[in-house]
């Protein structure tokens, strides 16, 4: 059955679609030859497809993986202040991969990865209504009284960020350990929220997203999610290729 070519290069985990439309319009994918410039070009999937001059492997069975993502590392393909990327620290044999969302450079912990920049897309979605789950050390006094409001919701700089839960875990006079849990995770919205009310992140790791945990994942280290638990895990709202 023909599909879109931006589609097509999201399951083959390009990039996510949007950014495979965004690669199109640049002129940088081929079809027999012939450089697309549309998005809705449609193909069959047995074409001959490159990406800057390489060619694309044919669509493989949906995969996801948990990644540790230690800090000072980007999420990006490709960066332009030279920095070093999660996809130069890959382990070895790894497939073309891209990330579930991002943690920023500072951030560690877990990331999604996958082959399928459809499922990609699907999993970053906030009405799917996965949490996601940080341990964050934090300096500064403690205001308990501040936190419950941030729970609610607020609004900083003009934008809207949604309730939250947020628990101390331990604390001393001018430091803390505190669990935050997320719906969306918009661009650095837990140092926004901890910047609010005087607090300062000192360390900040993402232990879960969804029904998939770190564990004891080590810095580095990535951990294949088994075929049976991830048709378990994303139930029928989620489209899989097998």
């Amino acid at each position: 059955m023909a599909e879109r070519i931006a589609k097509y290069l999201a399951r083959c985990g390009v990039a996510s679609r949007r950014k495979a439309e965004t690669l199109i319009k640049q002129e940088r994918i081929t079809v027999n030859g012939e450089t697309i410039t549309t998005p809705a070009f449609l193909i069959e999937g047995n074409e001959t497809i490159l990406f800057d001059g390489e060619k694309i492997n044919k669509k493989d069975k949906t995969r996801l993986w948990i990644y540790y993502k230690p800090c000072g590392l980007v999420v990006s393909h490709k960066d332009e202040k030279q920095r070093d990327t999660i996809f130069d620290h890959l382990p070895h044999g790894m497939p073309r991969v891209i990330s579930v969302g991002r943690l920023d450079l500072n951030s560690e912990g877990l990331l999604l990865l996958t082959n399928d920049g459809e499922l990609s897309r699907q999993l970053e979605l906030p009405e799917n209504g996965w949490s996601r789950r940080y341990r964050v050390k934090v300096h500064g006094f403690l205001n308990e009284k501040r936190l419950k409001e941030l729970e609610k919701g607020t609004t900083i700089d003009g934008i809207t960020y949604s309730p939250c839960k947020i628990t101390i875990d331990s604390k001393q006079t001018t430091n803390a350990w505190l669990t935050i849990s997320l719906n969306e995770g918009k661009n650095r919205e837990i140092r926004k929220l901890m910047a609010s009310i005087d607090l300062n992140v000192a360390r900040l790791i993402r232990i879960s997203y969804g029904p998939f945990q770190l564990g004891n994942l080590k810095e580095g280290e990535t951990k294949e999610i088994p075929s049976k638990v991830l048709k378990e895990q994303l139930g029928k709202s989620f489209t899989i290729c097998e």
